[in-house]
């Protein structure tokens, strides 16, 4: 029974083990039983919180474009051991950091043209924050954006 309901959770997307003991002690699984299957299934590669980790980060940060910390906090929420966390976060470089809050920016700011330059800011900023950019990030970013768009360009 635990062997089916994993399989069929990892049929329908990949999971981490924590997801996985999860599901199984919420399905009432005896825990010795739920963990020699996901040890099992570890073994014959079914279940590799590494590779895990990897796709959700790479995910994570191309479609929703969410920074470092962001992503921390979602491979934490999914169980993912700190050290495979950080190993997985260490393929995000500051200059791909630095790029997608640029990208983020670029598209927010059609959304926000005619608005005062205070607006805009505190808005770009609200975005980014929530995405887990730092300010250190976030904020000479969205300077840029500001002073680059066309709108508060002077004659």
């Amino acid at each position: 029974m635990a062997r089916a309901i994993v399989l069929r959770q990892l049929s329908l997307a990949p999971r981490s083990r924590a997801q996985l003991e999860k599901k199984l002690r919420e399905r009432g699984c005896d825990d010795d039983v739920a963990s020699r299957v996901l040890d099992r299934l570890t073994e014959v590669g079914l279940i590799d919180d590494e590779a895990y980790a990897e796709m959700l980060v790479r995910s994570k940060q191309s479609g929703r474009g969410l920074a470092r910390r962001a992503l921390a906090h979602e491979l934490r929420k999914q169980g993912i051991d700190q050290e495979i966390a950080d190993e997985a976060l260490g393929q995000v470089r500051s200059d791909d950091e630095r790029a997608r809050a640029e990208q983020l920016v670029a598209k927010k700011m059609r959304t926000l043209h005619g608005l005062a330059p205070e607006v805009q800011a505190r808005r770009l900023g609200g975005m980014l924050a929530r995405k887990g950019y730092s300010g250190e990030i976030a904020w000479p970013v969205i300077r840029d954006a500001i002073d680059g768009a066309i709108e508060h360009q002077r004659d």
